[in-house]
């Protein structure tokens, strides 16, 4: 088999990048390799479904420009498509004093990045949700919402499908040598590869050269469901969140169909895809996951320990929901008892640092691009980062080509 173009990973950047290069080169042939048997089956599907609005990152940043971008178009999509989306907006509280400062530097930050974000009273946010609590006041977010995320996925697997684009579930890449993939099932001549790979990015990568500095990090996120009717709450709930790590603490979470749910949690992994019981269990993951787990707990530019106590914590259902009580009056254990689908952060980590890899990180060269992290907001951010993606492939495809002259 010969294609112009082979895609690595059906999620939904995997899929936003193959739509986008079929696109920009119709008569291309392009295949993506997903290694499971659906599209999506990892972090594609089992994240929140939140449409973040862009205003939790700096102004520098790939994910503060395809946040405020991706929120628009997947908002877009969903709206031509006749797909669920509840429109639920979002507040972000105060718990005390001292983080009035952290509301004052999202508003910054949302007016750089030219994000709709308002400051608000106390009572201006209790009519917008009269169950938040808050100290004096709040920001809220008319554009953040929430999908399906399965319904999305299905409808870009069928325009993938119908652009002519070749989906090849459930093959596995193996290895890459001198432009051919092996999968378990053929060898795949290839002009161009694209790793969009997610858990197993760094592993496709260092084949090719790249990833030399990087590894991923697996980390577990779970939410805890309320057993209250739909309609709870009437929009998400966030807090001041930690600006140094990559994960925005305990939250409510209204759903497509209304209903709530708290957290995630953002338990350290033991092995990449480490979702129920010993599933998928490998070894040598375990081995090298501690190791980089220990790495960060002794050198890394934050506390790592306490960030893992904290988190593993948040598995004890009644302390999750303390945590959530202290944004919301009437949050009692009782209401919360149903654990939702685990899923899986691929956290990029650099091992010079050692640190978590805040933004969106690429590598490549004339032969193949190598997507090593795209965590959230990467769902809200398909669309947009698929077009860089491809300006970046373009970029580098073109400076290898012999320059006209005369």
């Amino acid at each position: 088999m010969t294609v112009d173009y082979l895609v690595i990973g059906g999620g939904i950047i995997g899929l936003s990048v193959a739509r986008e290069l079929k696109r920009r080169h119709p008569s291309a042939r392009i295949a993506v390799l997903e290694k499971e048997t659906r599209c999506g089956a990892h972090a594609s599907t089992r994240n929140s479904g939140v449409l973040h609005a862009g205003f939790y990152y700096t102004a520098d940043s790939l994910k503060a420009r395809f946040t405020r971008d991706g929120n628009r178009r997947l908002t877009q999509f969903c709206d031509e498509r006749g797909l669920a989306i509840h429109k639920c907006g979002k507040l972000v509280i105060a718990k005390n004093e001292a983080e009035q400062a952290g509301l004052d530097e999202l508003l910054r930050r949302a007016e750089v990045n030219g994000v709709a974000l308002g400051s608000i009273t106390e009572q201006q946010a209790q009519k917008i949700e009269p169950r938040v609590r808050t100290c004096d006041r709040a920001l809220f977010s008319p554009s953040t919402s929430t999908v399906d995320p399965s319904q999305v996925m299905d409808a870009l697997e069928r325009e993938v499908r119908q652009a002519g684009i070749d989906l090849r579930l459930g093959e596995s890449f193996v290895r890459w040598q001198n432009g051919v993939v092996e999968t378990a099932q053929e060898r795949i001549e290839c002009g161009y590869v694209v790793n969009s790979a997610g858990l197993y990015a760094d592993h496709v990568a260092r084949q090719f050269g790249f990833s030399e500095h990087y590894r991923i990090l697996p980390f577990k996120g779970l939410y805890l469901y309320s057993n209250e009717t739909e309609g709870a709450f009437k929009t998400h709930i966030y807090p001041v969140p930690d600006l140094k790590q990559p994960f925005l603490g305990v939250h409510f979470t209204v759903t497509v169909d209304g209903r709530v749910k708290i957290g995630p949690t953002a338990i350290p992994a033991f092995w990449r895809e480490q979702y129920r019981g010993l599933g998928n269990f490998r070894m040598q993951e375990v081995i090298d996951t501690c190791l980089r787990q220990l790495n960060l707990a002794l050198h890394s530019d934050f506390d790592f320990h306490k960030l893992a106590v904290e988190e593993l914590k948040k598995q004890y259902a009644p302390y999750m929901v303390r945590q959530a009580a202290r944004m919301a009056r009437g949050v009692r254990p009782s209401q919360f008892k149903q654990w939702g689908a685990p899923g899986i952060r691929a956290q990029l980590v650099d091992l010079r640092q050692p640190s978590l890899v805040m933004d969106f990180l690429m590598e490549g060269d004339a032969h193949s691009l190598h997507i090593l992290n795209a965590v959230s907001p990467g769902f809200t951010c398909a669309f947009p980062f698929a077009e860089h993606v491809c300006d970046e492939i373009e970029r580098l495809r073109s400076a290898t080509r012999p320059k006209k002259t005369g």
